[in-house]
C-alpha cells in the first residue's frame, strides 16, 4: 500500500484479503485519488509480484 501512495494522484490506498491459497493470495486493492496513471499502478505491483488478473469497478467524478 506504501508504494501505490507514492505514486502521483493516489490519495488512498485499501487491500483486502480475499482467499489464501497454498501459493497465492487473492487480494482486493482500492485505489482513490485524481488523474492516477494506471501502467505506474501495474508497474509498481509487478515490482511486487503481484498480477492483476481484472480490474471489477471503475468510478469517475467530475468536481
Amino acid at each position: 500500500a506504501y508504494r501505490l501512495l507514492e505514486l502521483d494522484g493516489i490519495k488512498s490506498v485499501d487491500i483486502e484479503i480475499k482467499e489464501i491459497d497454498v501459493e497465492t493470495l487473492s487480494l482486493t486493492i482500492t485505489i482513490e485519488g485524481s488523474n492516477i496513471d494506471f501502467e505506474k499502478v501495474r508497474g509498481t505491483l509487478e515490482k511486487l509480484n503481484v498480477v492483476v488478473h481484472s480490474i471489477n469497478k471503475i468510478y469517475v467524478s467530475k468536481d
